[in-house]
């Protein structure tokens, strides 16, 4: 007798990668049939304070200028393992951590992190911007790479404790206007050899200085992937914040700094269809063909082939622009376009101005593209910046640093 079942599906990391989620909203939930490992609970929270005069905080110029990262007083720490679950949330003296040579993450790239700041406002008060959305996107990290899930909120709860407790002296109402930049990792800890899931992971948050990236002199020059070299490719995992995205990335980085470009402009597939700026995500305003409408628009990679990021900031520019931009006539859009129809469009003179946004380097305007030996030179307007560049990042700058009143920045009650 033949069986017409329906076959499973082929797609195997995605239907894992399904099963992953639902087994972590099953435990957050509360209906999860599994044996009770117990849960990530930031209420659980033990503090050791360290000592606040063992160590003074630099001018920002200062903490800037060496080749290591100048992090805050405290960092917080939890541990997991397969059979107990997670363990006690710990707030600590910032220091090392302790890792076997044998450990997962240094052999088989089991790690994940998220990057957000915490800003000092002109109000004097201390916010964070949306980082409920960098929580969930570091739980799908995580499953990706069958790394422990949790709920999201007890992430958000940990870093607006750390934040809360060192935003005073590292990031004091004297500096209105400044930031720190948070952050979180998950790694995978278990000291055996072998390619398999970890049965031990580390989850840490830290915050630190970093310099300022949003505003190169010139406007940002970015150069394209060489042809041999891609940062993501479908099916892949180009749209998690997973540790290997990013090292095998440095080489043709490397090489466009040597020749005088900040970035690399990763082009995907045959049709060299325009992804990220280097780690960040990539934004081009234009006017469409008059066959095509001839309306202004801001247009952007998707995210439906999971080649990019869904980066927080690209998420924040999309949805303001949509609202605020409509009465100028601009239409926001989300969609696959080569690096041949961008040098169309400037041929044609009808780009108008680009820019990268991310987390580092939050809104940089971008002014020239080279690509196999042809420039794409893109207009800057007054400050080095186009004008919808602009209004885009004073709107976003208003909500981080207090000047809005908005939803999305969540304002920490200091200790």
């Amino acid at each position: 007798m033949v069986s017409h079942s329906e076959p499973p599906k082929e797609d195997l990391a995605a239907v894992a990668l399904e099963h992953k989620i639902d087994e972590a909203n099953a435990i957050i939930n509360g209906t999860s049939d599994t044996p009770k490992a117990a849960e990530l609970d930031a209420s659980k929270l033990v503090v050791t304070l360290a000592d606040p005069n063992a160590r003074q905080v630099p001018d920002e110029a200062t903490a800037n200028a060496g080749l290591e990262t100048i992090c805050t007083d405290h960092m917080v720490t939890v541990s997991w393992n397969h059979q107990s679950g997670w363990g006690v949330p710990e707030l600590k003296p910032y220091g090392p951590i302790s890792l076997m040579p044998t450990a997962s993450v240094l052999h088989y790239a089991t790690e994940c992190f998220e990057g957000l700041k915490v800003f000092r406002g002109f109000d004097g008060k201390l916010r964070l911007f949306r980082p409920n959305l960098n929580a969930k996107r570091l739980l799908m990290s995580t499953l990706r790479i069958s790394l422990p899930g949790f709920d999201p909120v007890e992430v958000e709860k940990l870093i607006a404790k750390l934040v809360a407790v060192d935003g005073a002296k590292w990031l004091p109402k004297t500096r209105p206007g400044s930031f720190l930049y948070i952050r979180p990792a998950v790694i995978g800890t278990q000291s055996q050899l072998g390619v398999q899931a970890p049965k031990e992971a580390l989850l840490f948050i830290t915050v630190s200085f970093m310099p300022r990236l949003d505003s190169p002199a010139g406007g940002m020059r970015l150069h394209t992937n060489p042809e041999d070299m891609v940062r993501a490719w479908v099916g892949g995992f180009g749209y998690a914040k997973v540790g290997a995205n990013y090292g095998p990335s440095l080489l043709a980085t490397n090489e466009a700094k040597a020749r005088g470009f900040h970035q690399i402009l990763w082009l995907y597939g045959q049709e060299a269809y325009c992804t990220e700026a280097g780690a960040s995500n990539f934004f081009i305003v234009w006017r469409a063909k008059e066959s095509e409408g001839g309306k202004l628009q801001l247009l952007t990679a998707p995210l439906d082939d999971k080649l990019i990021l869904d980066g927080v900031t690209r998420r924040s520019v999309l949805e303001l622009a949509k609202a605020r931009l409509a009465g100028e006539e601009v239409e926001v859009v989300e969609r696959r376009y080569t690096i041949d129809e961008v040098i169309e469009a400037d041929k044609e003179g009808r780009i108008v101005e680009a820019f990268a946004a991310g987390t580092a380097f939050f809104i940089a305007p971008v002014s020239q593209i080279h690509h196999r030996g042809t420039d794409v030179h893109i207009p800057l307007g007054e400050n080095d910046s186009g004008v919808y560049t602009a209004k885009i990042k004073s709107w976003m700058k208003d909500i981080m640093y207090g000047n809005e009143q908005h939803e999305w920045g969540l304002v920490i009650n200091e200790e």
